[in-house]
């Protein structure tokens, strides 16, 4: 969707009925357009119905995100990140990673990409992440860590723990974390972390981590008939309305002091918490690592630097450092 999309958008997202000579005359353009534009935003999976006699009416608006917004919800004294808004990307983390190369004083500001809309979001192991226009809260954020690159492992288990501590604060208790980078809610799906190293490492002391996380918050039709998994959104948890602006304020301040105690105890400071917050603890599961192998076992808790250790099946224990994880079933 174009930019005239968005303005049109804004207009009808207060619900009302509009005629299309009144959206032509606001945004100054013909009426032609304005049945061209709709009939994009209904294939974009958007509910706005048309009347016999050319009247517009968007039936679920969106709370649309506003920086002002968010944060009027935070002490802004101690507020790290510059927030950028956009109406639609292809990827946050993408679109950050270009512009350390494009825009290096970027570099200073920490800045923290948000959209309304993104196209081809990316989850872990090369997946699409699947969201739909203000269904979820798709964002991504560059930090700077005093550590070396080799130093940061376990930072998205750390990750996790702010998004379960900042859920917390909002009101949403049983959410789980699965290893390495999901948070659950009773198995399913709620939110991913993607962490992306920048290519400007090697040139500069310390490491520059683009972190984009992506959390479902009322999903729409067109998101839930593509996801390929177990998922959930924060609005089936609650059964009420989620307000965006807030829940990403208190996740933003969240990670700060997430991401500043890191950089600072590394990750043995989250173990135990991470620990008590896993879904698969002690439960019989597999590991399916790259090269394709299978190593089936017991979770026994996660090291310092956030890999994972199983007893296998003749008592021995082993860990592992990247994998997908998956409950056995029957077991």
């Amino acid at each position: 969707m174009g930019p005239l999309s968005f303005s049109l958008l804004r207009i009808l997202g207060d619900g009302k009925l509009h005629t299309i000579d009144f959206l032509a005359q606001s945004l100054k353009v013909s009426q032609s357009l304005i049945t061209n534009t709709i009939d994009d935003i209904k294939r974009n999976g958007i509910n706005v119905s048309t009347t016999p006699n050319a009247c517009y009416q968007w039936l679920n608006p969106i709370n649309w995100l506003d920086d002002n917004k968010i944060l009027s919800y935070l002490n802004q004294a101690n507020f790290p990140f510059h927030l950028i808004v956009l109406d639609a990307i292809d990827s946050t983390n993408r679109f950050l990673l270009n512009q350390v190369i494009t825009a290096p004083q970027i570099l200073q500001k920490n800045p923290v990409i948000i959209t309304e809309l993104q196209t081809h979001g990316r989850g872990r192991l090369g997946r699409r992440w699947y969201s739909g226009l203000g269904d979820s809260l798709t964002f991504s954020l560059l930090w700077r860590f005093d550590r070396s690159v080799q130093q940061l492992s376990g930072l998205s288990l750390a990750i996790g723990v702010a998004i379960i501590r900042a859920l917390k604060q909002y009101g949403i208790a049983g959410l789980t974390l699965k290893w390495p980078n999901d948070v659950l809610f009773r198995f399913c799906k709620l939110a991913g972390i993607l962490i992306e190293l920048s290519n400007d490492n090697d040139k500069r002391t310390g490491s520059f981590v683009v972190i984009g996380i992506g959390l479902n918050i009322q999903l729409s039709s067109f998101a839930k008939e593509n996801i390929d998994q177990a998922f959930v959104d924060l609005f089936s948890i609650t059964g009420r309305p989620i307000n965006r602006n807030k829940l990403l304020a208190i996740l933003l301040s969240e990670l700060a002091t997430v991401l500043n105690d890191f950089n600072h105890l590394g990750f043995g400071y989250f173990r135990n918490e991470w620990i008590h917050y896993h879904a698969y603890e002690g439960k019989s599961v597999s590991i399916t690592q790259p090269d394709g192998l299978l190593v089936e076992g017991f979770v026994d808790g996660v090291e310092y630097d956030g890999s994972i250790t199983l007893t296998l099946e003749n008592g021995i224990k082993r860990t592992y450092t990247s994998g997908e994880l998956c409950l056995r079933k029957g077991k």
